[in-house]
């Protein structure tokens, strides 16, 4: 880890891609999901069914900063609990999703490649929009987070932390290393699909596109979120830990414990 780094980074993961990343004191939720075991949606093209209660309940959270939210109109990501902590407080979404959780006004849209100054609890973090490949016709974004703490590295690139957000590898993944160097990359897997005409239709990274996004953009630490208890998922826990295994990340790998906190850095 480069040596200008100056601030402190902790993971708790809650479930799917629920997590509350500790930056320096400040809390970002990513991806609000609540609901207990044995809901499900219909979504018309795919029935979601979650087969496990996140690891806290919203009412056992504590005091959130501001909200990471991905994409608005997937239930596993966002569901109607998860909904009632967006009220009141600073969220960054795509724009669609801004624009129908609006009038809430702390909500914010980003554009992929998009880079806004969020000023969160009088800190200052520079937050960059990633494209995603998710469902077609959908928007979904994932974020690359700076801050002065987190200082530059040797080659001269700041410092960052980069949450990938519910996609598939794409080649523009490549332009991150470009601009940052990643220390710690949070990967959304389970490699959902969605029953076509045409047949499955990957929706989420699996353990070798997570595997080769990882060397790509050159991170020290992969974290895996978004790999369980969902009847879309058709690649959980053991299979994922397997594949990143032949991969030859797996000693790169901080697999969290949901409901504990994690120091990451």
């Amino acid at each position: 880890m480069a040596s200008t780094w100056n601030s402190s980074l902790t993971i708790t993961h809650i479930g799917t891609a629920t997590a509350i990343i500790d930056i320096g004191g400040i809390k970002f939720l990513t991806d609000p999901f609540f609901s207990a075991a044995g809901n499900q949606w219909d979504l018309g093209i795919i029935l979601l069914k979650n087969s496990v209660t996140p690891a806290f309940a919203i009412e056992n959270l504590p005091p959130i900063d501001a909200v990471l939210l991905s994409h608005e109109d997937h239930p596993d990501n966002l569901d109607e609990v998860g909904r009632r902590i967006l009220d009141g407080r600073h969220v960054l979404t795509t724009p669609d999703g801004a624009s129908k959780l609006a009038p809430r006004p702390g909500v914010r849209a980003i554009q992929p490649w998009e880079t806004i100054t969020w000023t969160i609890g009088g800190k200052d973090f520079d937050v960059t929009g990633t494209p995603c490949k998710h469902l077609p016709g959908g928007e979904c974004t994932g974020f690359v987070i700076t801050n002065e703490d987190f200082g530059i590295a040797l080659n001269g690139k700041p410092n960052a932390i980069y949450i990938s957000g519910d996609t598939v590898y794409i080649e523009e993944f490549k332009q991150i290393a470009e601009k940052w160097n990643v220390l710690v990359t949070v990967l959304h897997f389970g490699k959902a699909e969605v029953e076509t005409p045409e047949g499955p239709l990957q929706l989420t990274l699996d353990g070798k596109q997570g595997a080769q996004l990882f060397r790509e953009i050159g991170a020290e630490i992969l974290v895996p979120v978004h790999f369980d208890s969902w009847a879309h998922f058709s690649q959980q826990g053991d299979a994922l830990k397997k594949e990143l295994q032949d991969e030859g990340v797996w000693e790169q790998v901080l697999w969290l414990e949901p409901g504990k906190a994690t120091k990451v850095l």
